[in-house]
C-alpha cells in the first residue's frame, strides 16, 4: 500500500486551497469552480478552523433558499475536520474515508499543512496499483519476465 507522502507526489495538482471564515459562500463556490476542486479549507492565520465542500453548498445552502451573496463560509463550514499524516496508507484513508462519509481529508505534517487528498485521488491510486499487478500477472502468465 502506498503512503499518503507517495500519493500526494504523484498528483498533478498539488495545491492546497484555503479561505477565510469571514468570506462570503459565493467567493468560495468562485473559488472551487475556478480550481476546479471541490473543497476548500478554511484557515485562520495557518490553523485549520473547517472546511466547506460542494456538499455544504447544497445541503446548507440551495437547500434552504440561503444567498451566497449575504452568507459567510463560518455560517456553513464544517468544523470537525479529520486529517491523515504522510505516513498513512491510501487503506487508512478510505477507512476514515468511508466510515465518516468523507470525501476530502488535509494533510498534516508536524501539525503544518502540506495538503489535501480526494477520495478520487484514492481510487486513482488504486486503480493504477491494480493495472500494474495484472500486468505483472499476464507477463507471468505468458512467460515474458516481468517488469521491475
Amino acid at each position: 500500500m502506498k503512503t499518503v507522502a507517495q500519493i500526494l507526489k504523484s498528483k498533478q495538482n498539488q495545491a492546497t486551497y484555503t479561505i477565510s471564515p469571514s468570506a462570503k459562500v459565493f467567493d468560495a463556490i468562485r473559488m472551487m469552480a475556478d480550481k476546479s476542486v471541490g473543497a476548500l479549507l478554511v484557515t485562520e492565520g495557518e490553523q485549520i478552523v473547517g472546511i466547506v465542500t460542494e456538499r455544504d453548498y447544497a445541503r446548507k445552502m440551495i437547500l434552504l433558499g440561503r444567498s451566497s451573496n449575504d452568507t459567510y463560509v463560518r455560517d456553513i463550514m464544517t468544523t470537525s475536520v479529520m486529517y491523515v499524516r504522510l505516513d498513512d496508507t491510501n487503506e487508512q484513508c478510505m477507512a476514515l474515508m468511508t466510515e465518516n462519509r468523507l470525501r476530502h481529508l488535509p494533510i498534516l505534517d508536524n501539525g503544518k499543512l502540506v495538503g489535501i487528498i480526494s477520495i478520487g485521488d484514492l481510487v486513482k491510486d488504486i486503480i493504477s496499483e491494480q493495472q500494474f499487478i495484472i500486468q505483472q500477472l499476464e507477463h507471468y502468465i505468458m512467460g515474458r519476465p516481468g517488469i521491475s
